[in-house]
């Protein structure tokens, strides 16, 4: 049995007073704690950033804070090394939608099995709140005065997720931890590629995607009666850029993931597996030729 305690971080916490990256954290521990599997069973990566600071935050449990941009494909290795182990993504929206957009979309496409947790709250608070990919269009930053505010519409990580392959989408709210305890359990025991764009506020940078702009501006799916098999309607929804955000399940099926179609391992696993140095030159050798 997993207590609070055996999750305690190892490291003081240094987020804002105040960040929705707290309640990020509350339900993931929450989370862990009602899966109920046993710690090493779970591996934790995450990228650069203030969300990516999680695995200093969380104990017990095997985790690898890596590069910028990059914690998609590191836990895509740690996954086919090691198949039966849970591998959980913690990223943000400057970390996975920018630098790291091309890994999110290909590991969607390939339907690892892996649950993402995107921590979204339209800026890059690390390095003093420059608009991020998910700013929403004429949003004001230090990088993006007034007029027009950031020029562009925001990038719809639900809305790339569905389109690209992933086989669950959802979006939460940091503030609602009931639900996001539940977004979170359901994608960690998802076989496939499963995504959460989380919405969190940012109390530092960003004054428009506040606490009480999220309470105020969101909605919830299935209280909507949505079809979570309806991947069209789910496409719609995402898509929509309005100023109301839904939250819940957009999208769920089953489809094969990436390991079923690779040539792994069958009575062992990538990890125990060894080549004879006389075999890899073999194969070098023929391809040379």
């Amino acid at each position: 049995m997993i207590t609070p305690e055996m999750l305690e971080g190892p490291q003081k916490i240094t987020w804002c007073t105040g960040c929705g990256n707290f309640g990020i954290l509350a339900a993931l521990k929450k989370a862990i704690i009602e899966i109920d599997q046993p710690l090493h069973n779970m591996v934790l990566t995450s990228g650069i950033g203030c969300s990516s600071k999680i695995p200093h935050y969380i104990g017990g449990m095997n985790s690898f804070h890596t590069l910028h941009g990059r914690p998609i494909p590191y836990a895509t290795g740690v996954h086919l090394a090691n198949t039966d182990l849970k591998v959980l993504v913690h990223t943000g929206d400057g970390d996975c939608l920018a630098e790291g957009l091309g890994h999110f979309i290909h590991a969607a496409r390939r339907n690892v099995n892996l649950a993402v947790f995107i921590h979204n709250n339209g800026v890059n608070g690390l390095t003093k709140g420059q608009y991020s990919p998910s700013a929403p269009r004429g949003y004001v930053s230090n990088t993006s005065p007034p007029p027009p505010g950031a020029p562009m519409d925001p990038v719809s990580p639900t809305a790339l997720a569905i389109v690209a392959g992933a086989t669950f989408v959802a979006r939460g709210f940091s503030g609602d931890q009931k639900s996001l305890v539940t977004l979170m359990k359901e994608a960690i025991n998802h076989t496939g590629f499963a995504v959460v764009d989380i919405l969190q506020p940012c109390v530092t940078w960003n004054r428009l995607l506040t606490w009480k702009y999220y309470n105020e501006h969101t909605y919830s799916l299935q209280e909507n009666g949505h079809d979570v098999t309806d991947r069209q309607r789910a496409l719609e929804i995402a898509m929509k850029n309005e100023d109301r955000y839904p939250v819940g399940i957009f999208y769920h099926s089953k489809h094969a993931d990436l390991a079923a179609g690779l040539a792994l391992p069958e009575k062992s696993k990538l990890r125990d597996h060894t080549n004879e140095l006389k075999d890899v030159q073999k194969i070098i050798d023929d391809l040379m030729l």
